[in-house]
C-alpha cells in the first residue's frame, strides 16, 4: 500500500507541475473560507510538530494526546460545514487524514513503539502532500486579478502568510 501511495503521489506531483505551469485544481473560496482552511492547516502543522516532539522524547502519551486533537473530533475542522463548497475528493482526503490521526492516537495509547507511530505519521503527511499537489486556493479577488492560470511559483495554497 505504501509503495502504491508513493507512486501515485509522484505522478500527481509531476502532473501538477507539467510544463512549469501550475495545473492544480483551483478551489474558489471567499476570504472567510480561505482563512478557515488555512487556519486548520496551521493547526495540523503545529499539532504534527508537537507529535514529533513527543516522539523524540519517547512520550507516547503526549503523542497520543496531540494526535487525538487532530482526529475526527478536531474542533473547527472543515468537514461538515464546507462540504458543499469543496470537491468530494478534497473532503475525503481531509476526513481520511483526521481518521489517521485517530489511529495514531489509538496505537500510541496501546503501547505501539515510536517507530510504528513515525511510520503512521509519515503516511499521514503523505496525504497533506498529495492534497497540496492537487489543489490550490484562490479567492474571487485573486482569480479576477490573475486570471484562472497561475504562473509557476505562485502557489495559491502556499502563498499565504502564516
Amino acid at each position: 500500500m505504501k509503495k502504491i501511495f508513493t507512486i501515485v503521489l509522484g505522478f500527481v506531483m509531476t502532473a501538477a507541475m507539467a510544463d512549469g505551469v501550475d495545473q492544480r485544481q483551483i478551489l474558489p473560496m471567499n476570504e472567510m473560507q480561505r482563512n478557515h482552511l488555512l487556519s486548520e492547516m496551521r493547526m495540523l502543522l503545529t499539532g504534527t510538530g508537537a507529535i514529533l516532539e513527543a516522539l523524540a522524547q519517547d512520550d507516547r502519551a503526549a503523542a497520543a494526546r496531540h494526535a487525538r486533537s487532530l482526529g475526527t473530533d478536531m474542533p473547527h475542522k472543515m468537514e461538515g460545514h464546507m462540504d458543499n463548497i469543496l470537491p468530494e475528493q478534497f473532503m475525503q482526503l481531509g476526513m481520511a487524514m483526521h481518521q489517521e490521526f485517530d489511529r495514531i492516537a489509538q496505537d500510541a495509547e496501546s503501547g505501539k513503539d515510536t517507530k510504528h507511530t513515525l511510520q503512521q505519521l509519515s503516511e499521514t503527511l503523505g496525504r497533506c502532500t498529495a492534497c497540496h499537489a492537487t489543489y490550490q486556493i484562490s479567492t474571487g479577488r485573486q482569480l479576477a486579478g490573475q486570471g484562472s492560470q497561475k504562473n509557476h511559483g505562485e502557489h495559491g495554497a502556499h502563498s499565504h502568510t502564516h
